[in-house]
Formats: C-alpha cells, sequence, structure tokens
C-alpha cells in the first residue's frame, strides 16, 4: 500500500499521462480504501477539466520578459 503523500504525486502525475501503469494500479488500490485521497482525485479531475474547457494559455517567454521589464520599469 502506497502513503497518501505517495498518491498526491500519482494522482498528479495522472492528470498530465505521466503515470505509469504500475503507478495507476497503485493508486486505484490505495483510492479504493482512502475516502480523503479519492476526493482529492475527483477534484483533480474535475480542475483539470474546467481547465480545458477553458482553453488556457500561458504567456510566451517573451511576453513574460516583456511583464518583467514592465514591472521594475514603474519602480
Amino acid at each position: 500500500m502506497i502513503s497518501c503523500e505517495k498518491a498526491k504525486l500519482i494522482c498528479n502525475k495522472a492528470q498530465y499521462k505521466e503515470a505509469s501503469f504500475f503507478e495507476k494500479i497503485k493508486l486505484k488500490m490505495h483510492l479504493f480504501i482512502c475516502k480523503a485521497c479519492a476526493g482529492h482525485s475527483k477534484k483533480n479531475g474535475q480542475l483539470t477539466e474546467l481547465c480545458s474547457k477553458a482553453n488556457l494559455h500561458s504567456l510566451s517567454e517573451g511576453d513574460k520578459e516583456l511583464m518583467k521589464q514592465k514591472l521594475y520599469s514603474d519602480e
């Protein structure tokens, strides 16, 4: 049996499709027994789904650098 901390890490990896087959099996077994982690996993999945529906995009490295320059020039 894996710890809740390990289950949380695997849950996050699974969210981004980075978890191995065996990690997913260990996670499923843990979630069957631990209702707290099962709740976390469910909310994590809902958050992922909402983010994909929102079609979120991050700033490019150039835009980030420009924003930093503007923030520091205003001081």
